[in-house]
C-alpha cells in the first residue's frame, strides 16, 4: 500500500524542483524526496500536541513561518537537517516520522469506506488518503466510530435473532453488547502491532531466567520445574487427564501446586512452565505494557497478560541471539529449527517475527493464522502487508489452500493491488490432541516477507521469483480490489462502477470477461 499511498499523496499542484523551497540546499529531503511531502500533517500534529503557533515552531527551527506553513500543508517537502533538528527540540524517535503506522491506517480507511453504506459519498482514494496523512486523529476517530458501529449492528442483528426465535430473556445482554467497545483480542493484536511485536523487557527477562537458573537446553524441563522450586517455592505436577479433565495448566496460589495435564508433550509443557515463571518474574513490566490506553477493558488487559506471558515463554523456549543464530544459518528453514529447539512449527513462525532487536534484526516477516471458517486469529505484519479488518480476506492467498494440502508447505508469490510484492509459505498445524473423543483443531499458518528480501529463505531456492506467471495477484478485500477479472470476486469494487448486462456473463456476476 504504501508505493501507492505515495503515488495518490502527491500535491496537485507542481512542486518546486528540487534546490528550491529548502534554501537552495538541494534534494536533501527526508525519503530522497519521494513521498516526504506526507510528513506535512505530522508535523502539524506534533506542533499542535506541544501547544505552539506556527511562529514559535518557525523561530525555534530557524525557518520563516511561510516555509512551516508549506511543510504542514504538504506544498514543501520536510529536509533531513529540519526533521533532525524536530527530533532534537522534542526528544523524538525518529522512527515517529516512519511510514508504516500511515499505511495501515490508510489500509484500514480504505476498507471501511468500501462499505455500501458509504456509496452515496462518493469518497475516492485521493481523499481517503489526504485524511490519513493530514488528519491522523480525525482518521483515527473515523475507524474507532466505525468499529462501534459495526458492534452495534452484530449486537442488534444478534438481538433481533433471539427475538424472532422467541427468546426475549437475553434483550438485556444484547444491548449490553451494543455498548461495548472492541472485542478484548483486536485490541491486544493492535497493542502487539503497535510494539512491532517486540518486547525488550520481556526478552531480558527470559535471558535473566537462562542465567539464574542455568538452564540446559537437553534438560529444560527439569532446569524450569527446578527453578520454579527454587526461586518461587512452586511444586510441579502432572496430573491425570480424567483427575483434571478439560484443563492443561492449573497454578493453585495457596498450596503453591503448579498443575500440568499428562496430555501434554514435552514441549507443551515447557512452554506452560515458562509462562508460569513469566508470570511470577515479570509481574511489574506485564503491569507497564497492559497499562496501555488502547486496552480499553478489563477483559482486554488479561488477554495482553496471557498474550504477553506466551510471548516471555516462547523467549525462554528459543533465546534471542542462539535462535537468531540458528534462524540466519538455516535460512528460516521452519521445521530445522524447530526441531532445534524442541518446539512446534507454530511457535518458531511467531518467534522469527519478533526479531527486531536494534542491529540484531531478522527478516521482516508478516504472520497469519486462520480457522476452516476464515476466522483470523493472529496476524502480525511487519513486512507492510495489509490484512483485511472489517470484512474476509481475498481467497486467493495460499492459506486458504493450504487446508487442501494438510501438513505441506505452501508457496506463493502474492502481488497486491498496489503493486507490492510478498514471498508467503503457509501450511496447516493441528493442536495437540486431548482424548480419542476430542475433535482436532486444524489451523493454517502463513508467514511471509517481501519479495526483495526472500533469497534469505530457504523455501524461495530454484523459485524465479520475477518470472512471469509464477506471481499471484492478491488483494486485501474485493471491496477495494481493483481487479475486474477475477474469478473469485464475492463483492462488486468500491473502484469501479458496477455494470451489469444479463445478456453477458464473466468470471463471475461481478467480474466482466477477461480482455483479449
Amino acid at each position: 500500500m504504501e508505493k501507492r499511498a505515495r503515488r495518490a499523496g502527491t500535491p496537485a499542484t507542481t512542486p518546486a524542483p528540487l534546490g528550491r523551497g529548502n534554501g537552495g540546499r538541494g534534494p536533501s529531503a527526508v525519503d530522497g524526496g519521494s513521498g516526504s511531502s506526507r510528513l506535512g500533517g505530522k508535523v502539524r500534529a506534533l506542533r499542535r500536541k506541544e501547544g505552539l503557533s506556527q511562529t514559535q515552531l518557525a523561530e525555534r527551527l530557524a525557518i520563516s513561518p511561510s516555509y512551516l506553513n508549506l511543510i504542514e500543508n504538504n506544498r514543501r517537502p520536510l529536509p533531513a537537517a529540519l526533521l533532525i533538528r524536530l527530533a532534537q527540540l522534542f526528544e523524538l524517535d525518529m522512527a515517529a516520522f516512519a511510514s508504516d503506522g500511515d499505511g495501515r491506517l490508510v489500509g484500514e480507511l480504505l476498507e471501511l469506506f468500501s462499505d455500501p453504506v458509504f456509496d452515496a459519498h462518493a469518497l475516492n482514494s485521493v481523499d481517503i488518503r489526504d485524511l490519513a496523512q493530514n488528519n491522523t486523529a480525525a482518521a483515527v476517530a473515523v475507524v474507532g466510530l466505525y468499529r462501534r458501529y459495526q458492534e452495534a449492528r452484530e449486537a442488534a442483528e444478534t438481538l433481533a435473532e433471539r427475538l424472532t426465535d422467541g427468546d426475549v430473556t437475553g434483550g438485556a445482554a444484547g444491548s449490553g453488547d451494543a455498548s461495548r467497545s472492541r472485542l478484548p483480542s483486536e485490541e491486544v493484536s493492535d497493542l502487539v502491532q503497535s510494539h512491532m511485536n517486540h518486547f525488550p523487557a520481556l526478552e531480558e527477562g527470559a535471558e535473566r531466567v537462562w542465567k539464574d537458573g542455568k538452564l540446559v537446553a537437553e534438560s529444560l524441563y527439569a532446569g524450569l520445574t527446578a527453578y520454579l522450586l527454587k526461586k518461587h517455592g512452586v511444586h510441579t505436577t502432572v496430573a491425570r487427564w480424567g483427575v483434571e479433565r478439560g484443563v492443561v495448566r492449573r497454578f493453585d496460589p495457596e498450596s503453591k501446586v503448579l498443575t500440568l495435564s499428562e496430555l501434554l508433550p514435552t514441549r507443551s509443557r515447557n512452554f506452560q512452565l515458562a509462562h508460569q515463571i513469566g508470570l511470577f518474574t515479570m509481574r511489574r513490566e506485564l503491569d507497564v505494557l497492559t497499562n496501555d490506553p488502547a486496552l480499553s477493558t478489563e477483559e482486554s488487559r488479561t488477554m495482553a497478560r496471557i498474550a504477553l506471558a506466551n510471548y516471555f515463554a516462547a523467549a525462554v523456549l528459543m533465546p534471542y541471539a542462539p535462535f537468531l543464530k540458528a534462524a540466519r544459518e538455516e535460512r528460516y528453514d521452519i521445521d530445522v529449527v524447530g526441531r532445534r529447539f524442541r518446539v512446534g512449527f507454530e511457535h518458531v513462525c511467531h518467534r522469527v517475527t519478533t526479531l527486531r532487536r536494534p542491529g540484531a534484526e531478522g527478516v521482516p516477516f508478516h504472520m497469519i493464522r486462520i480457522d476452516v471458517a476464515g476466522n483470523i486469529s493472529k496476524r502480525f505484519s511487519a513486512s507492510g502487508i495489509q490484512f483485511a479488518r472489517f470484512s474476509g480476506a481475498c481467497p486467493r492467498w495460499n492459506i486458504f489452500s493450504a487446508f487442501q494440502t494438510p501438513g505441506m508447505i505452501r508457496i506463493q508469490i502474492s502481488r497486491m493491488t498496489d503493486g507490492s510484492t510478498f514471498f508467503c509459505i503457509a501450511r496447516t498445524v493441528q493442536k495437540d490432541s486431548h482424548g480419542y473423543h476430542a475433535q482436532p483443531m486444524i489451523h493454517v499458518v502463513g508467514l511471509g516477507c517481501r519479495v526483495e528480501q526472500a533469497g534469505a529463505l530457504v523455501y524461495a531456492d530454484g523459485i524465479d521469483l520475477e518470472k512471469r506467471g509464477v506471481v499471484v495477484d492478491v488483494g486485501v478485500t474485493c471491496r477495494i480490489c481493483e481487479r475486474n477479472d477475477c474469478e473469485q470476486r464475492a463483492f462488486p469494487s468500491m473502484r469501479q462502477p458496477l455494470v451489469l448486462d444479463e445478456n453477458l456473463r464473466g468470471l463471475s456476476l461481478y467480474s466482466g470477461p477477461r480482455p483479449a
